[in-house]
């Protein structure tokens, strides 16, 4: 006997509902816990790794490759230009994100995606961070996303399938950060 996999906007969705299930019997499979380890170069020039994880009750240990990132700064801001701004690459995470929740969710909920794109701008005004003005903020003033989706649900439905977006959730609401200097 063949059979063929559920899939749906690229997404299983036999696994995603055993997922589910899963996660409803033992709630403590729902717990993750991300890592990056961040080394600096020279001026913002920065690079991260990231490999492991906890999920699903375990360690992680199915990824074999190390993924990087960098970031730096453009001249204007006296970088070198070698990478996405810290800014820029909380805009891709962001844009990832808020895409990859409508699409599972969608899936999930029967509803065909045959295109998405999205674009985002976040403005900065640096009197914040130069410290020039305490009451300008340091980071964006406001994040503005469009995304173009093909798709016959509405665009009501598809805005709240993106709104589960983890991404989306730690950028609107307050995100505890605690920070510790070593030495």
């Amino acid at each position: 006997m063949i059979t063929t996999a559920n899939i749906k906007n690229g997404v299983n969705v036999d696994q995603l509902v055993e997922t589910i299930g899963a996660v409803q019997e033992n709630p403590e499979l729902a717990k993750f816990e991300f890592r990056s380890k961040n080394n600096w170069i020279e001026g913002g020039h920065c690079v991260s790794s990231i490999k492991s994880f906890y999920g699903v009750g375990a360690e992680d240990t199915s990824r074999q490759e190390i993924f990087t990132m960098e970031c730096d700064h453009p001249n204007v801001l006296l970088g070198k230009d070698e990478a996405a701004t810290p800014p820029e690459v909380v805009l891709h995470a962001l844009g990832s994100c808020l895409t990859g929740a409508m699409v599972y969710h969608a899936a999930a909920n029967g509803i065909e995606i045959e295109g998405a794109e999205s674009s985002l701008k976040g403005g900065v005004d640096l009197h914040g961070f130069l410290g020039l003005d305490a009451e300008v903020r340091k980071g964006f003033d406001g994040i503005k996303v469009r995304i173009k989706v093909k798709s016959n649900s509405s665009v009501e439905q598809l805005e709240n399938l993106a709104k589960f977006s983890p991404v989306f959730d730690m950028i609107t609401n307050p995100t505890p950060v605690s920070i510790e200097i070593v030495k």
